[in-house]
């Protein structure tokens, strides 16, 4: 069978790659076209187009790119037409996708949506357009099936969270070796991740980097994004202990002693690590008060939207400051903090499930094409 997948963002590239994994071990003679990135290339299939293009961040940014994000939905209506999908499976990405899924199903197609798009955060009225868009979907977060099925009466499958997948698919790594070949010094990690985009990296890491000089017994490790050249960070790097590495987040949080994160799925990557935390944002000025006005959320991050409570510390705009961020990046490395935090660590956990999300969205996609 045929499959167009449309992934928009990082973290939807490695939630397509395993979700093709699983689809073609479902289906051998799968064929797949798909927007993504580097790792669903590594799968297989052929790329339309990488996330790199497609990737503006915050409402006002998006108003400045609008005639390049019209003429990629052309480019992508053009090319399902051509290739005549048996599915196209969505993953997150709803500004776009929701686009594409209207017009896909007034032709008749079938749409799949793996990876909710979050409307418990803002947009909730955009229920009426998946139940009249969306033929089946596969949420991640445990309070999503609620949400959609007793609050909005709209039938989901919980397939579990892919991130326990893909970090327990991780082969293990010699922290001596990983050290090395990176040059890396012995010192503890303080891992910056600052995301995917240019324009929130260049945001939070001018902020993260305010503390390097505090914690003169420690290096902090910029995580680069696969999207991103080493040119781009370069600017960046202006102390003996600020160091790099590129397209090795996982590698790098399975060593870390604790993390500066941009709020978004990195939040509960690096809290599936077990690794101590303070999430960071800032965005524009504009788009951060029109942000506020539409969002409701408690938090911000997933860990905390997860457990509903505040268990990891958010800075966001004027509170995301470097007093802030060494204050709460000196209680991580205390050891009875770190030991509170990482028990709820384990608790998050628990409540995303087991293992096989990948295959159980798989297995249900191919169940219902077959059928």
């Amino acid at each position: 069978m045929k499959y167009y997948i449309i992934a928009g963002e990082a973290s939807g590239d490695l939630h397509g790659s395993n979700l093709m994994k699983a689809l073609y071990k479902e289906d051998p003679e799968a064929t797949i076209r798909f927007w993504g990135g580097d790792l669903m290339q590594a799968t297989g299939g052929t790329l339309v187009k990488h996330y790199r293009e497609l990737a503006f961040m915050g409402f006002i940014e998006v108003v400045f790119n609008l005639k390049t994000i019209l003429g990629n939905i052309k480019v992508c209506k053009k090319d399902i037409l051509a290739f005549q999908p048996d599915v196209i499976i969505f993953i997150d990405y709803p500004g776009f996708n929701m686009r594409i899924a209207k017009w896909a199903k007034v032709l008749g197609m079938k749409t799949h949506y793996y990876i909710s798009p979050q409307i418990w955060a803002w947009k909730e009225n955009r229920i009426k357009e998946i139940k009249r868009d969306v033929d089946k979907m596969y949420v991640i977060l445990p309070f999503e099936k609620d949400f959609y099925e007793v609050k909005h009466n709209y039938p989901v499958s919980f397939v579990g969270h892919p991130l326990i997948d893909a970090i327990h698919n991780q082969p293990p790594i010699d922290s001596n070796d990983f050290r090395n070949q990176n040059e890396l010094g012995e010192k503890p990690i303080i891992a910056l991740l600052p995301g995917s985009r240019k324009q929130e990296i260049t945001k939070m890491l001018s902020i993260m980097l305010t503390v390097a000089d505090d914690f003169p017994d420690y290096q902090f490790v910029i995580a680069g994004a696969p999207s991103q050249d080493f040119s781009f960070y370069e600017t960046f790097i202006t102390a003996n202990n600020i160091k790099f590495i590129s397209n090795k987040t996982y590698d790098l949080l399975k060593i870390a002693t604790a993390a500066l994160v941009t709020s978004g799925t990195a939040t509960l990557e690096t809290a599936l690590f077990k690794v101590p935390e303070v999430v960071c944002y800032k965005g524009s000025w504009a788009s951060y008060q029109i942000a506020k006005r539409i969002i409701t959320l408690k938090y911000i991050s997933l860990v905390n939207l997860i457990m509903d409570e505040e268990v990891v510390t958010e800075l966001i705009q004027e509170d995301l400051n470097t007093k802030n961020i060494k204050t709460e990046l000196t209680k991580l490395l205390e050891p009875n903090y770190r030991e509170q935090l990482l028990k709820k660590y384990e608790l998050l956990e628990t409540k995303l499930g087991g293992i096989g999300a990948s295959e159980i969205t798989a297995q249900l996609i191919v169940s219902d094409l077959r059928n």
